[in-house]
């Protein structure tokens, strides 16, 4: 695993996409902060402008690197959720445009996968995840139901888990509002 750590690190650092195996689904991902790593993503996707990316990180307290001001309430939900949560939190910063959305929240998960824990920690900073799918087709749930146009059009395949099959669902999505309540999004 370590070896694929490196080898991963070294396109991200580069400005470069991967396709990587995730707790929930596999996923295309790069550095959040890096605008042409940004901008593939979504030519590869076929995505439009507009609709944001998910961003994956490894703590809660990598979270403040990401969202100008987290509410108590929020971050205890996170701590003690069991399944896969992403939350939509206001107040984005410090990442590229089309990571964020018009509205400048932004979607992020604190994974539980060893993998992209690691991942990301020996990165030092979140990673992109938004399925490995063009926009509109079915989200793949094993390795083998994402199409040659995708794998053909990243620079790394993680080559772990491809012959793993999980049955993962994507995560469930929660927005955060700025007096603290939350509504669901996505149960």
């Amino acid at each position: 695993m370590l070896e694929e750590i490196e080898k991963t690190i070294k396109i991200l650092q580069s400005g470069g996409i991967i396709l990587y195996p995730t707790d929930t689904i596999w996923g295309i991902g790069c550095d959040p902060t890096n605008q042409k790593a940004v901008d593939k993503i979504y030519r590869v996707k076929k995505r439009i402008e507009g609709k944001s990316l998910l961003v994956l990180v490894d703590t809660v307290e990598r979270l403040s690197t990401y969202v100008d001001k987290l509410n108590p309430v929020i971050i205890d939900l996170v701590k003690n959720y069991e399944r896969p949560l992403t939350v939509i939190y206001p107040n984005a910063k410090n990442v590229a445009k089309g990571v964020s959305a018009a509205d400048n929240t932004i979607g992020i998960r604190i994974v539980n996968d060893e993998f992209c824990r690691e991942l990301i920690r020996n990165f030092g900073k979140a990673i992109v995840s938004t399925s490995a799918n063009v926009s509109g087709d079915p989200s793949p749930v094993i390795f083998q139901q994402i199409s040659r146009e995708i794998k053909d059009n990243v620079d790394y395949v993680v080559n772990l888990y491809q012959d793993r099959i999980r049955s993962m669902k994507p995560s469930r999505i929660i927005r955060a509002k700025e007096n603290g309540d939350f509504e669901i999004v996505r149960a």
